[in-house]
Formats: C-alpha cells, sequence, structure tokens
C-alpha cells in the first residue's frame, strides 16, 4: 500500500520532535494536519462562465481531484450580482491526497514564484493558516498555453493546533518556508 513521504515523516520524525519541543504528554496531544482547501474566487466569472470551466478544470488538475463551484450568499448590485450565482472554484484534500499536495507545492510550485523569499508567518488565531498565491502557473500541472486568464487561488491549511505557536511549528517541520524575522 502506497503512503505519502510526508505521512511518514509526520509519524516518524514531525511527532517526536513537536512532543520533545512543546512536552506533550502524549502523541495524541500532537498537532496534526487535517485538512487542505484550495479556493479560487472568480469574480469575472458574472460577464464570462467560461472562466468557470477553466477554473473547474485547472483547480482539479492542481489538486488532482474534482474541484466544484461556489455560490454567492446574497445579492449584491454594485456587483451584478445575485443570489446562488457560481462566483468560485474550491477543492478540499485530506489524507493522502492532502500530503501529495503538500508535497509538491513546497518541493515543485513554491520555488517557481519569481522572487521568493519565504511566505509571511501570519496565522489566523486558531492554528490555521492561508496562504495567497498570485498566480496559477506556478504549479506544473497547468498549461501555460492553455490559460486563458491569470488568476491567484488561496491554500487554507487547516490543523488540530490549539494555538498559532503550535501550528506554525508544525508547519514549519513540514517545510514550509516561512520567512524569518529579521527586523
Amino acid at each position: 500500500m502506497y503512503i505519502p513521504a510526508l505521512k511518514t515523516k509526520y509519524n516518524k520524525e514531525i511527532v517526536p520532535a513537536l512532543v520533545k519541543e512543546f512536552g506533550y504528554k502524549t502523541v495524541m496531544q500532537v498537532p496534526k494536519l487535517r485538512k487542505i482547501v484550495i479556493n479560487q474566487g472568480i469574480g469575472q466569472a458574472i460577464a464570462d462562465k467560461k472562466l468557470l470551466e477553466s477554473g473547474v478544470k485547472e483547480l482539479t488538475d492542481i489538486a488532482g481531484q474534482k474541484a466544484v463551484l461556489t455560490y454567492s450568499t446574497k445579492d449584491v448590485s454594485n456587483f451584478k450580482l445575485r443570489k446562488n450565482m457560481p462566483i468560485g472554484v474550491m477543492v478540499t484534500l485530506r489524507s493522502e491526497r492532502m500530503y501529495e499536495f503538500l508535497e509538491r507545492l513546497i518541493s515543485v510550485a513554491l520555488p517557481r514564484i519569481r522572487d521568493f523569499k519565504g511566505i509571511n508567518a501570519r496565522l489566523d488565531g486558531r492554528g490555521n493558516y492561508t496562504l495567497g498565491i498570485t498566480e496559477q502557473i506556478i504549479f506544473p500541472e497547468i498549461d501555460l498555453d492553455k490559460v486563458s486568464k491569470i488568476m491567484g487561488l488561496q491554500v487554507t491549511f487547516v490543523t488540530s493546533a490549539n494555538t498559532d505557536e503550535e501550528a506554525l511549528a508544525l508547519l514549519r517541520n513540514f517545510g514550509l518556508p516561512f520567512k524569518t524575522s529579521k527586523n
């Protein structure tokens, strides 16, 4: 049976390191990566429906799992937006696919960003981290010739950590290249 390399690394290296760092009494207290949610808001889809189709295809290629449309929850007249109009694409990754995506993100996609100096280490206060990516073309699964419009996306890492400090230690041990704070 296939087990992703990052899952093995988590069980063999990251868990003992976090137990030692935070002094947990049992390995069940060690924070886990619960899921990764990839979200792409396509506001221009109100005028051009083809952007939604290409967004679903690109996100499906990136994640390796079928992406679903997200719909507006209320009317906003300034944006010509009606309730239940498709305005975005998202996919939620768990277990093996989550670890495979994380490995591809760390080792292939992030190094392809121009002038990359690391990612900001600001978490949401509940142990979750959202990474904003400005161009979807950093992923090798995307064929540059078939891209209709360069759009950004958000990658949210949902952890079981109780504090931001624990979540940051978990994500740093996975290999996410956070900026070092040198002021």
